[in-house]
C-alpha cells in the first residue's frame, strides 16, 4: 500500500551505472543489466526491502533470501557474480538516497520478523552450553537430509580426489584410509575420534585396522546412527560413541587421536585448552592427525553474519600457524602437513549436485528456509576453497616423549 518503486529503480541506476545483472521488482518493473546477460535478482515483495532497511548489509539481504522474498533465477551465476564482480564504491549520499527510495518503494509494511531458521546464541562464547547449541543447530536437522548428498559412509568432511579417486565414494574411502595411514594404526590400539559425526572414521578404522575407537559428538541423532552403523558392520564391540563435549572427557589414555573437522568449532580462546586436552589423553610418542579448515589470510577472516546466524554459529576456522602453535605449546612435534583445497572444492561440488538432484525430498525434510540456506552455503564454501580464502589441512603430530630441550652445538 502507498508504494512506488520508481525512485528505487532510479537510485539503483544512479548508484550502480555498470551492473552485470538484472533486478525485477514485485510490481513487474525491471532494472536491466547495463551489459551482458547476467542473473536476475527477484525482489518478490516489499518485505525484502523491509528486511534490508531493518538490518542493512549481509544480514538483511540474507533474511530476505532465506524467507524467499528475495530470490535469483540462477544461483550459480549469482555466486560467480558475487565472487568476480567489483562492486562500485557507494558514498554516504548515494546510500541515503537508496534507503529513502527503499522506504518509498516499501510503502506501509509491518516490520518483518527474523526467519524461524535464524539462530541468535546467548551466553559466553564457546561455553559448553553455547557450543552444544551451536553444533546442534547445524547437525540436528535430519539424518535423512544428510543422506541425500553425502556418500554412503556419511563422511561429512573433505574427500581426497587428488590421489586417483574418480567418485565421491572412492575419494572418501581414500581420505579415511589416509588418516589411518598417517596415524600408523595397528590392531589392538585404542583410538579417540574427536567430533566423530556419523561414525565413518571410527567404523573404517575398527573394521580395516583392528583398533578400538571412542568417538565423541554433541549430536544425539548422529550418535544414534553411528552406533547402529557400527553394529550393522559387526564391530559394535570395537566402537563406542559418546555424546559429550571434548572438555568432558575423563582421564584416559589413547594410542592415537583423529580430530577431523573439529578444530573449526574450538575457537581461538579455547585452542590452547583443546591442544592440552589432546596431549593429556595421548600416550607419549602417540600420533595426532588434525584435519581441519583454516583461513589462509590473517586479515580477511570474517565469515559474515549470514554464516554466523544460519550455517555455522560460532564456528571460526583458525590459521594453520595458530593451530600448530597451540599444539606445539602443548608438547606436540609437527611431523607432516598437507593441504587439500581443490579436493574440498570438488567435494562441495559433488554434494551440491547431489542435493540439487533431491530438492523435493530435501524440502519435505527440512523446509524451504533451511533448504535455501544449504543450497547457498555449499556453493559459497566451494568458492572459498577455489579462490584461496580458505584451505583444509592435515597435520600429523607426535606427542614428545620428554620435554624438548635446546640442542647444544
Amino acid at each position: 500500500m502507498f508504494s512506488n518503486t520508481a525512485p528505487l529503480r532510479k537510485a539503483i541506476l544512479d548508484a550502480m551505472p555498470e551492473r552485470p545483472f538484472h533486478v525485477e521488482l514485485w510490481d513487474g518493473t525491471r532494472v536491466p543489466a547495463s551489459s551482458g546477460d547476467g542473473p536476475t535478482f527477484l525482489i518478490r515483495s516489499p518485505r525484502a526491502v523491509a528486511h534490508v532497511l531493518r538490518s542493512p548489509g549481509e544480514l538483511g539481504i540474507g533474511r530476505a533470501y532465506v524467507t524467499g522474498v528475495l530470490d535469483v533465477d540462477d544461483l550459480d551465476a549469482a555466486m560467480r557474480l558475487v565472487d568476480e564482480w567489483q562492486e562500485p564504491e557507494i558514498d554516504i549520499h548515494a546510500r541515503l538516497r537508496l534507503m529513502a527510495a527503499g522506504v518509498r518503494a516499501m510503502g506501509l509494511v509491518r516490520p518483518p520478523r527474523r526467519p524461524a531458521s535464524e539462530l541468535v546464541l546467548r551466553g559466553r562464547r564457546h561455553s559448553l552450553g553455547r557450543d552444544a547449541r551451536a553444533v546442534r543447530h547445524h547437525y540436528d536437522v535430519a539424518n535423512e537430509f544428510f543422506e541425500l548428498f553425502l556418500d554412503p559412509s556419511m563422511t561429512y568432511s573433505c574427500a581426497i580426489f587428488s590421489r586417483g579417486a574418480q567418485t565421491l565414494e572412492e575419494a572418501q574411502a581414500t581420505k579415511l584410509e589416509l588418516v589411518c595411514t598417517k596415524l600408523a594404526l595397528v590392531p589392538g590400539q585404542r583410538v579417540l575420534d574427536v567430533g566423530c559425526g556419523w561414525g565413518s572414521f571410527a567404523i573404517h578404522a575398527a573394521s580395516q585396522h583392528g583398533v578400538s575407537v571412542v568417538g565423541i559428538t554433541l549430536s544425539e541423532p548422529q550418535a544414534r546412527v553411528a552406533r547402529e552403523r557400527a553394529e550393522a558392520a559387526g564391530i559394535g564391540d570395537q566402537v563406542e560413541i559418546r555424546v559429550m563435549d571434548y572438555r568432558e572427557l575423563p582421564d584416559e589414555r589413547f594410542d592415537a587421536i583423529a580430530s577431523i573437522g573439529m578444530i573449526e568449532h574450538v575457537g581461538e580462546n579455547q585452542i590452547d585448552a583443546y591442544a592440552r586436552m589432546l596431549a593429556r589423553l595421548l600416550r607419549p610418542g602417540g600420533r595426532l592427525l588434525n584435519h581441519g579448515i583454516a583461513y589462509v589470510s590473517h586479515t580477511d577472516t570474517d565469515a559474515g553474519d549470514f554464516s554466523e546466524r544460519y550455517v555455522w554459529p560460532d564456528a571460526a576456522p583458525l590459521q594453520l600457524s595458530l593451530v600448530l602453535g597451540a599444539l606445539e605449546r602443548a608438547g606436540f612435534v609437527t611431523r607432516h602437513v598437507e593441504d587439500f583445497p581443490l579436493d574440498y572444492a570438488r567435494t562441495l561440488a559433488e554434494w551440491t549436485a547431489r542435493l540439487d538432484d533431491h530438492l523435493g525430498e530435501a524440502l519435505a525434510l527440512i523446509g524451504p528456509e533451511r533448504l535455501r540456506v544449504w543450497r547457498l552455503y555449499l556453493r559459497a564454501a566451494r568458492i572459498g576453497f577455489e579462490t584461496g580464502f580458505t584451505s583444509v589441512y592435515q597435520a600429523r603430530c607426535e606427542l614428545a616423549v620428554a620435554p624438548l630441550a635446546p640442542s647444544i652445538a
